[in-house]
């Protein structure tokens, strides 16, 4: 079957078909310029996207509503909870660079991505990950108690809740991209020393550079 050369095939990209850069046009085109401005490339998760961009707008509109009440640290750190339990090495890599880039030493990255628990966070970031954790892997067996644990630590309910729709927001994207085979860019290779490269990579490998 002859294949139109306006669509790029292969499992390096994805296990789809998905639009060239230098052939999108329309809502495709915003899409890979707008994750160009902000990545300085393409992404391979933005190309997952090229056969539906709104469904990506969409997301993005979403989570970034969400990412908006919330400090960025924390953020960061349900977010990786969330995407370690979804064994989602794209999503590590791309916020583990945040949180390494802004708030943490790669060595205590590290030990936060081995077990958060004993990683020397306070109680307040070590609960909000547990419950991230816990969304992603059951969400029935979120209790009262979780609930009430997290208001003894100083939490209001809207906070409670932020933490639980980061989790939840990265179930859908986190499980997008790995049902779709879209590798974690490999120009992630150069952001990070080897040690915390392999700790991220918990899921899906690197595509070739």
């Amino acid at each position: 079957m002859d294949r139109p050369p306006s669509i790029a095939y292969g499992p390096r990209m994805t296990f789809i078909e998905t639009i060239p850069p230098d052939e999108a046009t329309g809502a495709v085109a915003k899409l890979y310029d707008a994750v160009r401005a902000d990545a300085g490339r393409v992404t391979n998760f933005a190309r997952a996207f090229s056969l539906r961009p709104g469904v990506f707008g969409a997301w993005h509109q979403l989570n970034g509503s969400i990412k908006a009440n919330m400090d960025q640290r924390r953020y960061e750190l349900a977010t990786i909870s969330a995407a370690r339990r979804l064994r989602s090495s794209y999503c590590m890599l791309a916020h583990g660079g945040v949180l390494a880039a802004q708030f943490l030493a790669p060595e205590d990255l590290r030990a936060v991505v081995g077990d958060h628990r004993a990683a020397g966070l306070d109680d307040v970031d070590v609960a909000i990950m547990d419950l991230a954790e816990k969304v992603v892997a059951d969400a029935t067996s979120v209790t009262q108690e979780d609930i009430d644990g997290l208001r003894a630590l100083g939490l209001t309910d809207a906070e409670i809740l932020d933490v639980i729709l980061a989790a939840a927001a990265r179930c859908f994207f986190s499980k997008a991209l790995d049902a779709l085979g879209a590798e974690p860019d490999g120009e992630y290779r150069g952001e990070f020393e080897p040690a915390l490269l392999e700790a991220l990579t918990v899921g899906r490998p690197l595509a070739e550079a």
